[in-house]
């Protein structure tokens, strides 16, 4: 429709190689589709485990608006001071009280419109969080008529936990974006009270990989059960995403297209 805006919502970025597609494509992407807006999860950017200052930078150069976080928020334990003062990164809401950065924030997109991102962590083969159910509750209830489009990053393990949190908020939120797994899903979808919906986005960073880390490491582990340090893939990287349409006056959404592009 032509007064719906365009949200473009890229997955897990998996270090250098996450980093180099975005600065290929990011711009290209938003220029050639109209992407009014640009989210990125970020948690895995620095050396696939946290984020830094400069890889931060990196991918708000690279074109990104917002950066979502989620089980690794805190890998670089020097990066708690800088999540309180750049707002446009956001770690789960669900995070007890008292630590550094926010759950949610609301944006300005190119065209003007509000637009409210919440980041939620989920519980399940997960560590101990507080609830993301009752954590989008209390998010939706503080943004209330501040912003109707409203994008949510779910980062969690279990699809079951991805999909009930998706019909939990259909028709109160635009969008319930599925991250974590690193493998994008089929099942993208506009839910009956107007929510996009995706169970995974997938993740942006080497193709020849596991999840992208270097396979032989990965095997070995597998075969051995003797823990070994991971180390991340090099090669050609694949950005993936999904590009979700939303009515800014009803903040509903009208569609979900998933992305694959190689770098």
């Amino acid at each position: 429709m032509d007064d719906a805006i365009k949200i473009l919502v890229v997955g897990d970025m998996m270090g250098g190689s996450g980093r180099r597609a975005a600065a290929k494509l990011l711009h290209d992407i938003r220029a050639q589709h109209g992407c009014d807006m640009v989210i990125v999860n970020a948690e895995n950017a620095a050396g696939g485990l946290g984020i830094t200052v400069p890889t931060a930078k990196a991918l708000f150069d690279a074109g990104a608006d917002v950066l979502t976080m989620g089980n690794h928020t805190f890998a670089k334990r020097t990066i708690a001071p800088y999540l309180d003062d750049e707002i446009r990164i956001i770690r789960p809401a669900n995070y007890p009280p008292g630590v550094a950065g926010r759950g949610w924030g609301i944006y300005r997109s190119a065209s003007g419109v509000s637009v409210a991102v919440i980041s939620l962590l989920g519980r399940i083969f997960m560590e101990p969080m507080d609830c993301p159910f009752r954590a989008a509750d209390c998010a939706l209830k503080e943004i209330g008529d501040r912003a109707k489009v409203i994008v949510v990053d779910m980062h969690a393990e279990a699809t079951s936990e991805k999909i009930a949190l998706g019909r939990y908020l259909d028709g109160r939120v635009s969008a319930v974006i599925g991250t974590h797994t690193h493998v994008q899903t089929s099942d993208e979808k506009v839910m009956p009270g107007g929510t996009a919906y995706i169970t995974d986005v997938g993740m942006t960073g080497v193709e020849d990989s596991v999840i992208g880390m270097d396979y032989p490491t990965v095997i070995s582990r597998f075969l051995t059960r003797v823990s070994t340090k991971f180390e991340l893939a090099e090669g050609e990287a694949v950005l993936r995403g999904v590009i979700v349409e939303v009515q800014p006056d009803t903040g509903r959404a009208v569609s979900i297209t998933r992305i694959v592009i190689p770098e």
